[in-house]
């Protein structure tokens, strides 16, 4: 009595490591944000074929998602790291100091991709702008409070704002990554902190 055949697998399996492939979009996407990444320049950085894309990603926007986390997990930690220094002007310069390293690396795209991505969004994707704009509100927040509990501490004066300090931070951050994706070094923009650190409140 003959055997039954084996039974084939669906599908072909991946011949790509999705991680690699992922840190070769989120290049693209850094680069020329949202609106800029083509698909063929996604594919092509990426080493795959659309479909390949698509089944391993789904559509651009879920990949760039995908992307964004991986940013925020891998070139963002300086900014959770901030919030646990000792002092507010210490949080403060932390965020600071920690943007111009990220922002003029040698080995990655210069500037923000949030910043890239949310200036650059046009209408039809204004769920990407959405997106960012979220994760923006929901770190101001937690730089926010930071600031107020340095202020309940005795750290911060009473008549200081921790909202608008939050703000002006942010301003000064999104400044250097614009200069940054325009060519500013990192010495440029160290002298920006050392400016911007001379503003902050004293006790």
């Amino acid at each position: 009595m003959q055997s039954a055949p084996a039974v084939a697998t669906r599908g072909r399996p991946r011949e790509f490591c999705t991680e690699a492939a992922l840190a070769a979009a989120l290049g693209v996407f850094w680069a020329k944000g949202y609106d800029g990444a083509s698909m063929a320049d996604l594919t092509a950085a990426m080493g795959i074929t659309k479909p390949s894309l698509y089944a391993a990603f789904g559509n651009k926007e879920q990949l760039f998602h995908r992307a964004l986390d991986l940013y925020g997990a891998e070139k963002m930690a300086y900014t959770r790291d901030a919030l646990k220094q000792p002092t507010a002007r210490a949080v403060a310069e932390h965020l600071m100091r920690g943007a111009v390293v990220a922002q003029t690396s040698t080995s990655d795209p210069k500037g923000c991709l949030g910043v890239i991505s949310a200036t650059a969004c046009g209408a039809e994707a204004e769920s990407i702008r959405g997106h960012i704009i979220e994760r923006r509100a929901a770190a101001h927040a937690a730089l926010v409070e930071r600031f107020r509990a340095a202020q309940r501490d005795g750290d911060l004066a009473p008549g200081a704002d921790p909202e608008g300090l939050a703000q002006y931070l942010y301003a000064m951050l999104q400044g250097m990554a614009v200069q940054a994706g325009s060519g500013a070094t990192r010495t440029d923009l160290d002298r920006v902190v050392d400016i911007g650190l001379m503003m902050w409140p004293s006790r």
